[in-house]
């Protein structure tokens, strides 16, 4: 039944899912104190905004563009890909060409940002991509999350030392694969590095994977146009010879400032893991 409803409202215009959406986020907003506060607190902390009347404009708009963003997935997962990729405009796909010249492997970086998952959609109809995922604590979306990332030519690898594996396969034969570089990894895959001025538990998995490959680093932004009218999608190559996590967070930070209200800033993205030691304090 979940996969009926989700095919009908993929077959909704953009507009009416991104209308609907924003409603949507306005609900869970008021419905959990927990989320809306973590919310504030992290768009706060940002110093994006130092003005409190330009604060308090991002939020509200910043609630409506997460709830676009989760009824957008509906379209970008169960709609005809065709459709789906009529509304994609991209003209950095050289950035890709010019990367993959020599059959080096390519690592995509999409941060929560945007419409992440149409990104990966629009890159699995071009070239292979294999995708890590870490697999929800809501069990029953996990079979919806493979068969709709499952499309063109990706498939989905688990954050498991299985699906690493198969990441730096990939790379090696000259291919891609995408990650989430602002995704707080498990314990021990990470070290503290400070995103928007606060330790976050950061992975080290790419380091490692441009390390042990020479794969380019290409970080992706699928903006979400204005009134349903589809996505900008933008790539943005890495210049250095190897990424470490300091950089890493600052290319996602800079990403994030050319449309913060379009970032999941409800994610909990300074917690400390199970198992983890918290970071240490500047007068430690």
């Amino acid at each position: 039944m979940m996969v009926t409803l989700l095919r009908l409202l993929g077959r909704w215009p953009l507009r009416w899912l991104h209308r609907a959406g924003a409603l949507l986020g306005w609900v869970v907003y008021f419905s959990s104190p927990l989320y809306a506060a973590r919310m504030r607190e992290n768009l706060t902390a940002s110093g994006i905004f130092s003005d409190s009347n330009a604060r308090n404009q991002a939020l509200r708009e910043t609630v409506s563009q997460t709830g676009k963003a989760v009824l957008e997935i509906a379209k970008v997962w169960f709609d005809d890909v065709a459709n789906v990729a009529q509304l994609v405009e991209c003209k950095d796909w050289a950035v890709v060409e010019d990367a993959q010249r020599g059959g080096r492997g390519v690592i995509f970086l999409t941060p929560h940002l945007g419409c992440f998952e149409v990104a990966a959609l629009y890159i699995a109809q071009r070239t292979p991509i294999t995708i890590l995922y870490r697999p929800p604590r809501m069990r029953w979306i996990e079979p919806l999350m493979i068969r709709g990332r499952n499309r063109g030519q990706a498939c989905v690898a688990p954050a498991t030392l299985r699906g690493v594996r198969l990441l730096y396969k990939a790379l090696q034969r000259g291919g891609a694969v995408g990650l989430l570089p602002d995704q707080a990894p498990q314990t021990g895959e990470g070290v503290w590095a400070d995103f928007f001025g606060r330790p976050a538990y950061t992975m080290t998995l790419v380091r490692r994977l441009q390390k042990q490959t020479g794969a380019a680093v290409i970080f992706t932004f699928a903006e979400r146009l204005s009134d349903g009218n589809g996505f900008l999608l933008q790539f943005e190559r890495y210049p250095g010879c190897e990424i470490d996590e300091r950089e890493l967070n600052r290319a996602v930070e800079n990403l994030i400032r050319r449309r913060p209200t379009q970032y999941l800033w409800s994610y909990n993205r300074h917690k400390v893991p199970k198992g983890v030691r918290p970071p240490m304090r500047n007068d430690e």
